[in-house]
């Protein structure tokens, strides 16, 4: 960091605190714990990954999603006489010793197993959700319903017994909310939060009834474990996947996305390690499940962060608040903190991505799917087919046989898909075939089928060049499917030569003990064509 950085460094970790703190008494409040946990993780998460990690506008703290599914989480464990803030640290450690192992074993590149389609149908459904239940809380009337359906309806039911005070605090906090957005500079959560304050105090919003954050315990105590089973841990550790699963996804995509944008190098297993570290640390002090959340993260950028130093004053002045503002705090309006979430997950509900991919005809299903389940199923079960979807997805491009016929452009050596290019030409009696996957169990006995369907179609052909550019590796199914494949060709009185094989693929093929197919394998389809024409009968190649 050079000198003349710190002054930006300073502005911005101040505007980062002002929303960390407001934004972190929230997300307590969605995975029903009290604020200090969010306000503890989000000292722990910044100092920590100002230390491990790399990226300059990450903000490492409690974020909206993690909440929601440690919620869930604790829900599923109903172990009675055990504390709550003490299973949430459980689960925090858990979290980040599964970061650790996962960095350990370079695992950063399986984030791609969570398609976007995915990832943006779960943001939507859990801002969908997240809002709703914010939403008695600016009404200040309590839905007990727990189904998202009765839920609305319960809401609406409600609408006559509405607390007027409580919704006109809610309903002007998040205009304002709005009304800053045009001012990036501007800390708009902390403005609206001594906003709150002062007008609680002025108002006497208590008195009229509107709910206040009340005491805040900001004492550190030693992290207690509680008494708890080989399976209790267990469970808990196969119910933490999720939510590692959400954190990093979510994590590595405002890291990744503002990398791209300023040229910056970001490396997903460094990335892994750092929140995992964040996570033990935050554990330590009893924090909640820390994360680099898109709103801080963006929140950092726009203020002009040009080093992690934004970071460590972010934490600094939420270290500041705790010692000197948190008498204030108590009398925040907690119509106030619902503003502040929903205002942060507003941009969440824009249907534009989901419309794109409908226009696109590509995984807009998916994406409806991952939002349907979460609002359905709620958040952990919902990010479990999320998952499910994602995995899915994969399988089924990867498992549906297609097979394309290719041909030679005119006066050039490439060859492409004779289906698309009407002026390809195939050589006579040779027919070229390009599997449009890679050859894996689920497909290669389907995709080699059809070739052969194929080549039985055509009686005047009598080779084929397979080009396997797809294929990297071979597992033993397609290994086999493969040999069986050349052999049957050959029992049928067809040539067959292979292309653009790969070289680990060739040497498995000699590895099976079949190297007389590895010996007919071509660099390129060219190649292949020359060999079967060398091949072949002068008469056929030249009728």
């Amino acid at each position: 960091m050079r000198a003349n950085d710190l002054p930006n460094d300073l502005i911005a970790g101040l505007c980062v605190a002002g929303l960390m703190l407001p934004e972190g008494v929230a997300y307590a409040g969605i995975a029903g714990l009290a604020p200090q946990h969010a306000i503890f993780a989000g000292i722990a998460g910044c100092l920590a990954y100002a230390v491990a990690g790399r990226s300059r506008f990450a903000i490492v703290s409690a974020t909206s999603s993690s909440a929601a599914i440690l919620a869930a989480t604790l829900a599923v464990m109903p172990l009675s006489g055990t504390d709550r803030a003490a299973l949430a640290a459980i689960v925090v450690g858990i979290s980040g010793l599964l970061f650790l192992a996962a960095a350990a074993a370079r695992l950063g590149g399986l984030t791609g197993f969570i398609s976007r389609p995915v990832l943006r149908g779960f943001a939507l459904g859990i801002a969908i959700t997240i809002i709703l239940h914010q939403l008695p809380i600016v009404t200040g009337v309590g839905i007990p319903a727990s189904g998202i359906v009765a839920f609305c309806v319960a809401l609406v039911r409600s609408a006559p017994v509405w607390h007027v005070a409580s919704v006109a605090t809610g309903l002007t906090a998040f205009v304002v909310l709005l009304a800053l957005r045009r001012y990036p500079a501007i800390p708009g959560a902390l403005f609206v939060l001594i906003a709150g304050i002062l007008a609680a105090r002025w108002l006497g919003l208590q008195d009229h009834g509107v709910a206040v954050v009340g005491a805040v315990d900001t004492a550190l105590s030693m992290p207690s474990l509680p008494r708890l089973g080989w399976s209790d841990y267990s469970r808990l550790a196969q119910l933490t996947i999720p939510l590692v699963l959400i954190l990093f996804a979510e994590s590595w995509g405002t890291i990744r996305t503002m990398a791209l944008r300023h040229d910056d190098a970001v490396d997903a297993n460094r990335e892994l390690a750092a929140l995992g570290i964040a996570n033990l640390a935050s554990a330590l002090v009893q924090g909640m499940p820390v994360g680099a959340g898109f709103s801080a993260g963006s929140a950092s950028e726009a203020a002009g962060s040009t080093s992690r130093m934004t970071s460590v004053v972010a934490a600094i002045g939420l270290i500041g608040i705790v010692l000197f503002a948190m008498p204030l705090i108590a009398t925040l309006p907690e119509p106030v903190l619902a503003a502040v979430v929903i205002a942060a997950l507003i941009h969440a509900l824009d249907p534009a991505p989901i419309l794109r991919l409908w226009r696109l005809d590509r995984d807009e299903y998916v994406a409806l799917g991952a939002a349907g389940g979460v609002l359905v199923l709620g958040v952990l079960d919902g990010m479990l087919l999320a998952i499910a979807l994602s995995l899915a997805a994969l399988l089924q491009r990867l498992a549906t046989p297609r097979v394309a016929r290719l041909g030679r452009l005119a006066g050039s050596h490439d060859y492409v898909d004779v289906a698309r290019h009407a002026d390809a030409v195939a050589p006579p009696h040779i027919a070229i075939w390009r599997p449009t996957a890679p050859l894996f169990f689920a497909n290669a006995e389907r995709m080699l089928g059809l070739v052969v369907t194929g080549m039985r179609a055509d009686p005047a052909t009598r080779a084929v060049v397979l080009s396997l550019e797809e294929s990297y590796d071979l597992d033993s199914t397609a290994l086999d499917a493969l040999i069986e494949f050349d052999g049957a060709m050959a029992r049928s009185g067809f040539r067959v030569q292979l292309a653009r094989l790969h070289d680990r693929a060739r040497d498995l093929i000699v590895a099976a003990g079949d190297s007389d197919l590895a010996q007919r394998s071509s660099y390129s389809v060219d190649d292949a064509i020359c060999a079967v024409e060398a091949a072949m009968p002068e008469q056929e190649t030249k009728a």
